[in-house]
């Protein structure tokens, strides 16, 4: 049984690649393969937690905060699963949600979240970046998870229950019983138990090096691997689930030997068998959401993208401004490879040929340094900072392409579209009060929009991310004699960040766009002060 239980969660899950840009999945790819993100950092290193000497880890309480967001799931009428409820007060103060773990990990999950990346998105994500982070397997992820809007009903099973009661559990939520095995053993690769929230299974340890006396399921808590199952085979174990004095409580004791520990003997014998169930059953646990969502594909690195790409005009209307980075993925930087970056314009499909320059620092790696990408500054300064190319503002740009090593990336000659018509304008300036500013985006006066306004993203815990439109007023006129018309708005002077967007009437109705880079009222400004 066991072999036949490898073979069907083992076989792996191909991404199917997308064409830049795409909003959404381009946030998703760089939120899983671009490191350091705010996840990431709130794992390095591996024992980081809020206070030290704790005895305690972010990676274990990240993982757990996935199996009991996802453990409402039933799978009977598909409501419940990893939707982000967790985040709510009602649910976390129940009793199969004891503890502050999830407390302690949704400041790092509302971080990571934006308007592309929901809360549950940002939870599974943590998950992901904890394991993969600090020693375990690669783990498939999909997207477009949607936050829920209430807490769901009750579904986590709880130590003291039998046998019966957590088999029952796991079967409402989609899992076997060897495959209940699986999931506990992976989840507790992690982390303890801690007497606070447990008294009745963990001591008071009065340990300065374990000041929240947490008892630890095996030796490396965290540290992803299979001594979880290598202890419990040998009888060397301390886990308090396993060996604690309250037998009633001993819930990995009856989970592991419902099956005559064929499963934990097999993970015991192979770490790579470990890894191999763990990375298939993990992904199926953080894919399992309520019926009326559509998961992305597994979100797959692009071999080349483009990455922070910004536009902006000059106050005199007459030059753009390009500014970006270039990814080339899974390639270690080189100081011998050439990079050279294409563009087309409104009149031509073949311009520039400009040198990009590696960036600071040139490499970055990701999956627990599995892979290194190298990273390319459109342009740089003199004093070695990232820089902008200088384009005519009346020929644009509509697209990049790039040359490495002499091989054309253009993604099969679609090109990398930029969009021109709408841009931030270098003509922005504080008013002489130096309280308010007048923000200015310049449009393309052959680009047409219905409307242009600024977004301002909120996230407020326990609320999922909106997004806030604060429409720009239309000129009066257009400016004849320049390609561009400057739009303007007074907001106060303030650290608040606001995208640029606009609307556009296409074939199948109204359009929308909404620029990647964000600005602010007392960052971004650079015109100086208003003229009278």
């Amino acid at each position: 049984m066991l072999g036949a239980f490898i073979l069907a969660v083992s076989a792996p899950v191909l991404g199917t690649a997308y064409t830049w840009p795409a909003p959404q999945l381009d946030a998703l790819e760089a939120a899983r393969f671009d490191l350091p993100t705010t996840l990431s950092l709130g794992v390095d290193p591996c024992d980081s937690f809020f206070t030290t000497s704790s005895g305690r880890a972010n990676v274990a309480d990240w993982v757990r905060t996935a199996y009991h967001d996802m453990a409402t799931y039933n799978s009977e009428d598909g409501t419940g699963g990893l939707d982000g409820s967790i985040r709510f007060t009602e649910e976390q103060s129940r009793p199969e949600n004891a503890g502050d773990g999830f407390a302690n990990t949704m400041p790092f999950v509302t971080l990571q979240a934006s308007r592309y990346i929901s809360i549950a998105d940002s939870i599974a994500l943590a998950a992901i970046t904890a394991i993969e982070s600090c020693g375990g397997p690669e783990i498939p992820f999909r997207g477009n998870r949607t936050d829920a809007t209430h807490p769901n009903s009750p579904g986590v099973p709880e130590p003291q229950q039998d046998l019966d009661a957590h088999i029952a559990s796991f079967k409402k939520q989609g899992f076997t019983k060897e495959e209940m095995i699986g999931l506990v053993a992976c989840g507790h690769s992690f982390g303890g138990v801690q007497h606070a929230p447990f008294p009745d299974i963990v001591p008071e340890m009065n340990d300065p090096d374990n000041k929240e006396s947490s008892q630890h399921f095996d030796s490396t808590f965290f540290t992803f691997d299979n001594n979880v199952a290598t202890e419990y085979i040998s009888g060397t174990t301390q886990n308090p689930l396993v060996v604690g004095l309250n037998d009633t409580t001993n819930s990995d004791k009856r989970i592991f030997g419902s099956d005559g520990n064929v499963t934990m003997q097999g993970f015991a014998d192979s770490q790579d068998l470990f890894f191999s169930t763990c990375s298939a059953l993990l992904a199926r646990m953080l894919d399992t959401v309520p019926k009326e969502t559509t998961l992305t594909d597994v979100i797959t690195p692009l071999p080349v993208k483009p990455a922070s790409v910004e536009l902006q005009l000059d106050a005199d209307k007459s030059t753009l401004k390009l500014s970006g980075l270039l990814r080339l993925w899974n390639t270690p930087a080189d100081p011998t490879r050439s990079v050279r970056l294409l563009y087309a314009d409104h009149t031509s499909a073949n311009n520039g040929n400009y040198t990009l320059f590696p960036a600071n620092p040139p490499s970055s790696t990701s999956v627990g340094n599995k892979y290194t990408s190298s990273w390319y500054w459109y342009n740089r300064t003199i004093s070695g900072g990232i820089g902008a190319l200088a384009l005519d503002a009346e020929q644009g740009i509509t697209s990049l392409s790039f040359v490495v090593d002499g091989k054309v990336e253009d993604q099969d000659g679609v090109g990398f579209k930029v969009e021109d018509g709408v841009v931030f304008s270098k003509s922005s300036c504080i008013k002489r009060d130096f309280k308010t500013a007048r923000f200015d985006v310049a449009v393309r006066n052959s680009a047409s929009p219905t409307r242009v306004y600024l977004e301002q993203i909120q996230v407020h815990s326990p609320d999922a991310p909106t997004v806030i439109e604060i429409d720009i007023p239309r000129p009066s006129s257009v400016d004849a004699d320049s390609v561009y018309s400057i739009w303007s708005i007074e907001l106060p002077l303030s650290i608040v960040q606001y995208h640029i967007g606009a609307e556009f009437l296409g074939s199948g109705g109204a359009v929308k766009y909404s620029t990647a880079a964000v600005y602010t009222t007392s960052g971004s400004v650079s015109g100086g002060l208003c003229p009278e």
